[in-house]
């Protein structure tokens, strides 16, 4: 699994899922989930509102992830993530890593060979960039090698995905993010 950086537009990548950093609603927002409720067509708000109803009634929790398809986008599927909120009181690294966790396992569930991810939890909901970057990396990696203690250790994880892409907004977080994927 080859882990990357680069800064760019997260939906135009071509990549078999894209990762939406979403709010619990899952009926859209700003920032990186209004950039792909808008790329991906009405037909997208249409199956977040179809997973409310059925399938998270009170809203998707924090650290979990859930699977529409792209619609309209390059990429196949859509996996909403709903990071924790640094100004809401919401400061658990462990509830961020399990945002990228989460999003991992649900694209293997789809046959995903290759993700996309923003920086969740980096924009509006205030956590530092380097943080974020940090537990992003540190989760994919820990991911990848089974070191959630759900995989054999010192073994790879036989999951399929071939890439994991971290893609950016700001020249900023792009650093960040290549920042820890040099250590």
């Amino acid at each position: 699994m080859r882990i990357k950086a680069v800064q760019g537009d997260i939906t135009t990548q071509d990549v078999d899922a894209i990762v939406n950093a979403a709010n619990s609603s899952l009926l859209g927002g700003g920032g990186v989930d209004g950039a792909i409720h808008r790329a991906a067509g009405p037909a997208l708000l249409e199956a977040c509102r179809e997973l409310r109803r059925t399938t998270y009634p009170d809203g998707l929790p924090v650290g979990s992830s859930a699977v529409t398809p792209g619609f309209e986008l390059p990429a196949r599927w859509v996996i909403h993530t709903v990071g924790p909120n640094w100004h809401a009181g919401e400061r658990s690294t462990a509830m961020l890593a399990s945002c990228f966790t989460t999003s991992l396992e649900r694209a293997v569930e789809v046959g995903a060979t290759s993700i996309a991810f923003p920086a969740v939890s980096g924009g509006v909901y205030g956590w530092d960039m380097d943080e974020v970057a940090r537990v992003a990396v540190a989760s994919a990696r820990a991911w990848q090698s089974g070191a959630d203690d759900s995989w054999e250790p010192g073994h790879r994880r036989p999951t399929g995905i071939e890439l994991v892409r971290f893609v950016l907004f700001s020249a900023d977080a792009l650093a960040a993010f290549e920042h820890r994927l040099a250590e």
